[in-house]
């Protein structure tokens, strides 16, 4: 299902994090396990009137020191233009249109249609007349909010999803897998592509991002459909490299939200960053089933610990999707390339798994002779039974006396069980608690 991006573009200091977060601080994820990446998300999917869309933050747009008009607000402006679905301008009520802000709208201006105008830091009525000068900007009447304590958020909420088309679910043919293959740019994957096809498949390059657009190809295996979805890096190789790394990801969430499965492709090369863990902290959040590939192995010096050593890398940066397989391949040479394949295979599989109430209950009663539910209060939990209610993504029901007595470490542990009970190698699922009554 394609999910509408909105991004947030505006100048420094005008509140477009606190924006963010108000919008999609009130999305609680059901099991949302990962450390030290939530801090520090920059893009997430909220939810307003039953409509889902994803939430892209930005960096502030403005003049270098030594710049007439700024490359930056040139190149972020046109990616967002080019990227988004919506493209929330947010301006700072307390002042004065800025000299950054005309020029973020003389490029925004040509597709005024994506723009929302977003007047920020109105906390009471008497900031209301200094919204007004922001109409000279050419997008109409600005909408007033607060986003630091929530003012008029509603409203504002409601106005934005007036843009964005219903989230209709598509029939999945189960002979199609759509697979989206995602990282950092110049990590491979369009050299993966290109072996796995055999051919030149789509357009290799030295220059990180070469890939401009996402690119759909087929390969028939085993009696499915893998439709590919390679998706760009950075555009091109440019002096400003952080307007273009952080639209670009842009492309790459709504490959994700495309996808069934999702190879997240690692440069052996090089440490895990930052923004490896933001991806894969989104795919976790998308439920999107996963596997891991370390991509350039021949480039380097192993020995019998080398493998251990990625392994505890994963562990210790990317702990919270340890369910997903790891494969170590080298684009150039074609190691371990077609095991991807099979990779493919065995979490479809695994991802429409499903398992019989009674091996259901059997492991329920197993997981709570081993550690039953507590909790700080000294109140009672008491789990009665489970069962599944979905595949694709694996969907859990555990019906409670009490589902706010369950605490996180103890849906924690609950996951991990499930896990290496049932074997869901790659495979994303989701877990509810729910009271017994309709009320609880």
């Amino acid at each position: 299902m394609k999910k509408s991006i909105v991004a947030i573009v505006g100048r420094p200091n005008v509140g477009k994090s606190t924006l963010f977060n108000r919008i999609c601080g009130k999305r609680v994820a059901i099991v949302d396990f990962e450390e030290g990446v939530t801090r520090d998300r920059k893009y997430e999917t909220a939810e307003w009137n039953g409509k889902e869309f994803t939430v892209v933050d930005t960096g502030g747009i403005a003049h270098r020191a030594n710049d007439t008009i700024s490359e930056a607000i040139k190149l972020q402006a046109n990616i967002a233009i080019e990227e988004a679905d919506t493209i929330l301008f947010v301006v700072d009520a307390k002042v004065s249109p800025t000299e950054d802000d005309n020029e973020i709208a003389k490029i925004l201006r040509k597709h005024s249609e994506k723009v929302l105008l977003v007047a920020n830091k109105v906390d009471s009525e008497k900031d209301f007349p200094n919204i007004y000068e922001y109409m000279s900007l050419g997008f109409g009447e600005p909408i007033p909010i607060a986003a630091a304590n929530g003012r008029n958020m509603g409203n504002f909420l409601d106005k934005l999803t007036k843009r964005i088309p219903d989230n209709i679910p598509q029939e999945k043919n189960t002979d199609i897998i759509n697979i989206a293959i995602v990282g950092k740019p110049n990590v491979g994957k369009s050299s993966i592509i290109n072996k796995l096809f055999g051919k030149e498949a789509t357009i290799v390059s030295d220059i990180p991002g070469t890939t401009r657009d996402s690119i759909d190809l087929q390969l028939k295996y085993f009696g499915k459909i893998f439709n590919f979805i390679d998706t760009a890096g950075l555009r091109k190789k440019g002096k400003i490299k952080y307007g273009v790394e952080y639209f670009s990801i842009m492309r790459t969430i709504d490959s994700i939200n495309r996808a069934d499965i999702v190879l997240l492709v690692l440069d052996s090369t090089a440490e895990i960053s930052v923004q490896d863990q933001r991806i894969a902290s989104y795919i976790q959040r998308n439920y999107k089933d996963l596997i891991i590939i370390f991509n350039k192995w021949d480039l380097l010096e192993k020995n019998n610990n080398t493998v251990g050593e990625y392994i505890k890398k994963i562990k210790d940066k990317l702990g919270f999707v340890n369910y997903a397989p790891v494969v170590f391949t080298s684009a150039l040479t074609g190691q371990r390339v077609r095991k991807i394949l099979d990779l493919i295979l065995e979490v479809e599989e695994k991802s429409n798994t499903r398992i019989p109430t009674s091996q259901l209950n059997k492991f329920l009663e197993m997981i709570l002779a081993k550690f039953p539910p507590s909790h700080s209060s000294g109140k009672h939990s008491k789990i009665y039974y489970c069962t599944q209610t979905e595949i694709h993504p694996p969907t859990f029901v555990f019906f409670c006396n009490n589902p706010k007595l369950i605490t996180v470490h103890y849906k924690r542990f609950v996951v991990n069980q499930l896990r290496e009970y049932f074997d869901f190698k790659g495979a994303s699922f989701r877990i509810f608690f729910r009271g017994r009554k309709e009320d609880e």
